[in-house]
């Protein structure tokens, strides 16, 4: 083997991802259903409080919306016996996110062991994108949101209200009778295994190595952050095993975020009503959904002003600059460390 082969492949990566940020690969399919039952999960349930007077709790219930970004590659019969294991997923994670909230300690044990088992059950069972990363996310954000002062019982509540509402818009094309005729298949078809061939066992491991790294490095900077920081790693590695797809998406994890942290600084002086934040919010999910399997870097600037406007609408975070610097900061590290982790996977020759 030539001795400047590293060098040459590592060249290769880099070209191949700078090169990737300003290519739009094709849609599998359609995504405009898809990018509209997220952003209704998003939207109605911010505008329907904010009529209520309570618009905080609409921003929590608006965590649940994630679970509609789950099984959109299945039909829809088949979506249904996918959802309610995403769903009660999710739940579960808004739960020991809740509890775990008062404390530190709790909170980054409890990260660990989060993002090991969803990862687990994610790869285990082929779920598909986007992986374990809301599992993760639900989790940081339920932890920071009760710490942040929220009472857990009415947050786990409106949460799982949020998670029963994006389920049932992620089944709505149920109502037409075409989709009955489609033939389900069983579910352990739909879902199979559990089963970790060596890929699945590398995603795992990567994961739980990102984890433990991450949350050392969050107690450097903020134990607080540490979520962001693992969350960023975790979105990195996706579901595929390879190493250079674990290169792309780091780098488009970082510019996109950068340039998204620029557009949230934008927004965020704004002074939005609930009800026209709502609609932003939905805009939002909506072009994300759009762009997302299409150039996960441009995705990235409106995942970023969508992710930071809903925590910060949760928390009453106002202090925008402080804000986007922090989540760009755990971002970058986030996602160097989910690239580095994609050295463990063996390379094609």
């Amino acid at each position: 083997m030539p001795q400047h082969d590293p060098a040459r492949r590592f060249s290769a990566d880099l070209r191949h991802a700078v090169g990737s940020l300003f290519r739009l690969a094709p849609a599998p399919a359609p995504r405009w259903p898809i990018g509209l039952r997220a952003a209704i999960a998003m939207a109605v349930p911010i505008a329907l409080m904010s009529v209520l007077g309570r618009p905080e709790l609409g921003f929590q219930a608006a965590t649940g919306a994630f679970v509609a970004l789950y099984g959109t590659h299945l039909p829809v019969v088949e979506r249904a016996r996918v959802v309610p294991f995403v769903a009660g997923t999710l739940a579960a994670a808004a739960l020991l996110g809740a509890l775990a909230g008062p404390s530190q300690v709790a909170t980054l044990v409890g990260l660990a062991v989060v993002a090991v088992v969803a990862a687990a059950g994610m790869f285990g069972f082929r779920m598909g994108p986007p992986g374990p990363l809301f599992v993760v996310l639900v989790y940081g954000l339920s932890a920071h949101i009760v710490a942040s002062g929220a009472d857990a019982v009415v947050y786990v509540v409106t949460v799982g209200c949020g998670i029963l509402f994006a389920s049932v818009v992620s089944l709505t094309p149920l109502v037409l009778p075409s989709r009955w005729r489609v033939a389900a298949r069983p579910f352990r078809e739909i879902l199979p295994g559990p089963a970790w061939p060596a890929g699945e066992r590398m995603l795992v491991a990567r994961v739980a190595l990102v984890t433990v790294v991450g949350i050392g490095l969050g107690l450097v900077l903020d134990p607080d952050r540490a979520y962001w920081i693992v969350g960023a790693a975790v979105a990195v590695i996706g579901v595929v095993a390879d190493r250079r797809a674990a290169f792309t998406r780091g780098l488009h994890r970082m510019v996109g975020t950068v340039v998204g942290a620029g557009v949230y600084l934008l927004l965020a002086p704004i002074p939005l009503p609930p009800l026209w934040l709502a609609l932003v919010l939905g805009a939002l999910q909506f072009t994300i959904e759009l762009l997302v399997v299409r150039n996960y870097a441009l995705a990235l600037v409106f995942i970023t002003p969508l992710v930071l406007l809903l925590t910060g609408a949760a928390t009453g975070a106002v202090d925008t600059v402080a804000v986007a610097s922090e989540r760009v900061v755990d971002t970058l590290v986030g996602a160097a460390l989910g690239a580095a982790s994609g050295l463990l996977h063996a390379r094609d020759d």
